[in-house]
C-alpha cells in the first residue's frame, strides 16, 4: 500500500458498537457550555463555546479509549504474552490501564524525558516500564520487544481500532450539543483528531473541523503539504503529548479526508490558554488540553466569531509543579498581550 493511497474510515455502524464495547471501561465525559465575558470579549457576544472534558476521562486523556479498544480486539492467545507500548507517558498510562481492566501483562518503553507522575502513574497500573532515552530508540525496543517476547504492540495512535475509538468522544458530543458550526480538535499523531473528524462529517457534514497543532511539533502540518506522512526530529514545544516524530499512513490519510484546515499555536498561547482555563472554568489542565482553546481565542478568532463551536479539552496529566510553571507562563503571555481581548 502506498503512502498516498486514501484508506477506509470507520462506519457509523462500526463506531456505535465500539462505543458499547468500550463502555464498561471508559467514562462518558461531559460537555459544558462556556459563557460570559472570557468568550464573548474574544469571539463575540453571538458565539457559543462547548468544552468536551475528555480531561476527566480514566487516565486523565482520551487515550484510554483506544487503547481498551484494542486490548479488547486481542485473541486468547495473543492476551498470554501480553501487551507493549511506546509512549512519552499518556499512552503508556492508558495501556496499562487497559491491560489491567482486561487482565493481561504490560511491559511498555517510556521516554526518559516523561513526567515523572506519567511515570508512576503507569507503574501503580501494573505495568512493567522500560526507559528509552528518545522516541526513536524507544520504538526500536519495542520492535525487539514484540520479536522475543510475542507481546503484541499497542500503537498510540495508528489504525483504524484507534480512529473508532476516539470517535466515541465526538459521537458523545454530537449527541450532546446539535448542529455544531465547527468543532476544534488538539493534534498529535493524529489519533483523536481522525476520529472526531470522522464521526463528526458522518454526522454533521456542513460542521468545520479543525485541527490544531503546537508550532514546534508541526508533523501533520508538513505531512498534510506534503500530501504524504512525515517524519520530524526537530521537536520543541512544552505540550509534550502533541509531539510525536511522525505521522502515520492511515491517520494521516483520515485527517487528510476530513480536516478541514489545521493551525499552529505558540508554547506562549498554549500557556496563556491554561491560564485562562484556569481562571475562568477552573480547569487544571495539561498543556495539550489547552491547544484547542488557545487556537480559539488566537489564529481562529475570526473564523469562529458567532459561530457555534465545540472544543476539545483531551487531557490534564500533570504534576503540581507543572502545572504551576505553566500557570505562571500563562500570565506572563496575557500580561503581554498574548491571547488578548483587542
Amino acid at each position: 500500500m502506498t503512502e498516498t493511497e486514501t484508506h477506509i474510515a470507520p462506519t457509523l455502524e462500526e463506531i456505535r458498537p465500539c462505543a458499547e464495547r468500550i463502555a464498561p471501561y471508559v467514562r462518558q465525559t461531559p460537555v459544558f457550555h462556556w459563557s460570559g465575558d472570557t468568550v464573548s470579549s474574544r469571539l463575540g457576544k453571538d458565539s457559543e463555546i462547548h468544552l468536551k472534558l475528555e480531561l476527566f476521562q480514566r487516565t486523565g486523556t482520551f487515550k484510554a479509549r483506544a487503547a481498551i479498544n484494542n486490548v479488547l480486539a486481542l485473541t486468547e492467545e495473543q492476551r498470554a504474552p501480553g501487551i507493549t507500548a511506546m509512549s512519552a507517558g499518556n499512552h503508556a498510562i492508558a495501556a496499562a490501564y487497559a491491560a489491567k481492566c482486561i487482565g493481561v501483562s504490560a511491559k511498555v518503553v517510556m521516554q526518559a524525558s516523561a513526567n515523572p507522575s506519567r511515570i508512576a502513574a503507569a507503574r501503580s497500573l501494573g505495568a512493567e516500564l522500560v526507559m528509552a532515552k528518545d522516541g526513536p530508540t524507544g520504538f526500536a525496543m519495542v520492535e525487539e520487544i514484540v520479536k522475543n517476547e510475542g507481546r503484541t504492540f499497542i500503537h498510540p495512535f495508528e489504525g483504524p481500532r484507534v480512529t473508532e475509538a476516539t470517535a466515541t468522544c465526538g459521537l458523545e458530543l454530537i449527541e450532546s450539543v446539535a448542529d455544531l458550526d465547527a468543532v476544534v480538535v488538539p493534534i498529535g499523531g493524529g489519533g483523536l483528531c481522525s476520529g472526531i473528524a470522522t464521526i463528526t462529517k458522518l454526522l454533521n457534514p456542513s460542521c468545520t473541523v479543525y485541527g490544531v497543532e503546537p508550532l514546534g511539533a508541526a508533523v501533520m502540518t508538513q505531512s498534510l503539504k506534503a500530501g504524504s506522512a512525515q517524519t520530524i526530529s526537530d521537536l520543541n514545544t512544552i505540550a509534550d503529548s502533541l509531539a510525536p516524530p511522525m505521522t502515520t499512513p492511515y491517520c494521516f490519510s483520515i485527517c487528510q479526508q476530513f480536516l478541514d484546515d489545521v493551525v499552529l499555536v505558540s508554547d506562549d498561547e498554549i500557556a496563556a490558554a491554561a491560564s485562562i482555563l484556569f481562571d475562568h472554568m477552573k480547569l487544571a489542565v495539561e498543556p495539550a488540553g489547552a491547544v484547542s482553546t488557545a487556537a480559539a481565542f488566537g489564529p481562529l478568532r475570526e473564523k469562529l466569531r458567532g459561530k457555534r463551536v465545540a472544543l476539545i479539552v483531551c487531557g490534564a496529566n500533570i504534576d503540581a509543579d507543572g502545572f504551576h510553571q505553566l500557570i505562571l507562563r500563562g500570565q506572563n503571555a496575557l500580561q503581554n498581550n498574548v491571547l488578548s481581548i483587542n
